[in-house]
């Protein structure tokens, strides 16, 4: 596909949501995996004033139902093989009046049920936009769903200057891309990272993307090999799969030269090996979807320490704040990460309370503790939260935990996260259960997996008389962990 035919193609399905009457600033939820119809809605979304909501494609049908009635969308747009969870969801959900479904296929996809539901084909039959809609750089381009330790979903809303700044950073800073650059879209697109260091960085550079729309190491490097890819950009779990493949073995690296990783701590094993097996430097950073998500980023242009995350990036500000609110000023003494600057979120959608407890004077308040040193290299030291980075996707444990909680057998649960070499951390689960009650721990793992989405359900579950608890009565997951 040309730039310009994703831009005709782009200016049509924005005239494809003026059909629909959908108005500037209405949101509409994306459930696609890495292909080019994400791209091309995308912009089309911000060609007719429309704000994108991408959600997990692996989320199930009540956790989309949540998601769309949150985000107040009036309109999704599905792939084929997610109807059977996106369908049942659109229905509960009166706001959202129009499913558009993206065929997997060459031909035409199968109708899902329900009067307000088109092919997606037969809709980018509408004539193109010719008066895009004008949008200002406070204006919401994206809301970015993420969570808190409620394990309620929160959608971060995302301005357009916070993603074009954003991805001009990475695109001329961290590594340059242009239009010579060829990038392997293995980052899922509806997060941001994928969005910003992979979609938004090459479309605003004229680089070109090759797609993979669900990651494997054996194909992802059989794709680079096949497109002579320059650039890629990856969780710590995409590295260690790729270096314990076979297909490793007889890859060409001559082409690779720029290799960026996030969404989770890289170990730093995983990255020396990386780097002496392909000959390429693996520059490491840190961010959160509420900040673009890039915060801190290794530069080509400073020598590399392993483990750190760079220094904040141009315009964005760092504060460590310890325990009682006060600034740290020592190097290499642990505080809270506090963001200030241009890719902080705008705020919470719907949620002022969140946001206020979130965003104080300016100062997006992270979460996660980390050290800085005399040189101004930041290292993550662990997370105030009690969320679980399993393979780059935050797991929330209250929310597994209450599935957990309607099975009729388990009468206490706790889940907590246990390292993982090849995933970071892993989830396992803690139960006790009624008397007399016989059930079996793959009993309460298939339970959580018809539930919640594939990379939220534990898989262990170990099962007690009673969990550990507190002077109040609070279950002590540090006492689970520490045991």
């Amino acid at each position: 596909m040309t730039y310009e035919s994703l831009h005709e193609l782009s200016l049509r399905f924005g005239g494809v949501l003026r059909e629909f009457d959908v108005q500037r600033g209405d949101n509409v939820a994306f459930l696609l995996p890495n292909v080019p119809e994400f791209t091309v809605c995308y912009f089309g979304c911000h060609a007719a004033g429309a704000v994108v909501v991408p959600l997990n494609v692996l989320l199930k049908s009540d956790e989309i139902a949540y998601h769309l009635d949150d985000s107040d969308a009036i309109a999704v747009v599905v792939f084929e093989s997610l109807l059977e969870q996106a369908g049942p969801a659109v229905e509960r959900v009166p706001g959202c009046r129009h499913l558009i479904v993206v065929s997997s296929g060459a031909g035409p996809c199968q109708r899902a049920d329900g009067p307000s539901t088109i092919d997606y084909g037969v809709a980018m039959e509408a004539e193109p936009i010719v008066d895009e809609s004008p949008s200002s750089a406070d204006d919401t381009a994206v809301i970015l769903y993420t969570s808190g330790t409620t394990g309620q979903p929160k959608g971060a809303e995302m301005t357009h200057d916070n993603l074009l700044r954003n991805a001009h950073y990475v695109a001329t800073r961290i590594t340059p891309i242009d239009e010579t650059s060829r990038c392997l879209v293995c980052l899922p697109l509806f997060h941001s990272f994928g969005q910003t260091v992979q979609q938004n960085a090459h479309v605003a550079s004229g680089g070109v993307m090759v797609f993979l729309p669900r990651f494997d190491a054996a194909v992802a490097l059989a794709l680079m090999q096949e497109h002579q890819v320059s650039y890629f950009a990856g969780v710590p779990t995409m590295y260690f799969a790729i270096l314990e493949s076979p297909a490793s073995e007889g890859f060409d690296p001559a082409a690779l030269r720029y290799c960026l990783s996030g969404g989770a701590p890289m170990p730093v094993e995983v990255m020396l090996k990386f780097n002496e097996r392909f000959s390429a430097t693996i520059l490491e950073g840190y961010g959160l979807s509420e900040t673009s998500p890039v915060a801190s980023f290794n530069t080509l242009d400073r020598s590399q320490k392993p483990g750190s995350v760079g220094r904040p990036i141009e315009g964005v500000e760092f504060r460590l704040v310890d325990g009682d609110g006060e600034t740290v000023n020592e190097p290499d003494v642990p505080g809270e990460i506090w963001i200030k600057g241009h890719n902080v979120m705008k705020r919470y959608y719907g949620k002022p309370e969140e946001t206020a407890e979130a965003l104080q004077d300016g100062w997006f308040r992270s979460g996660d503790v980390a050290t800085v040193d005399h040189d101004g290299d930041y290292f993550i030291v662990d997370r105030i939260k009690d969320v679980i980075l399993r393979g780059g996707y935050n797991v929330y444990p209250r929310e597994v935990e209450e599935v957990l909680y309607t099975h009729p057998a388990v009468t206490e649960a706790a889940v907590i996260g246990v390292p993982d070499e090849r995933l970071g951390e892993e989830v396992v689960a803690f139960v006790a259960c009624r008397e007399q009650v016989v059930v079996e721990p793959e009993d309460l793992v298939a339970h959580c997996k018809r539930r919640l989405a594939a990379f939220k359900y534990p898989r262990h579950v170990r099962i007690l008389d009673s969990l550990p608890k507190g002077p109040t009565g609070k279950i002590l997951r540090r006492a689970l962990r520490d045991g």
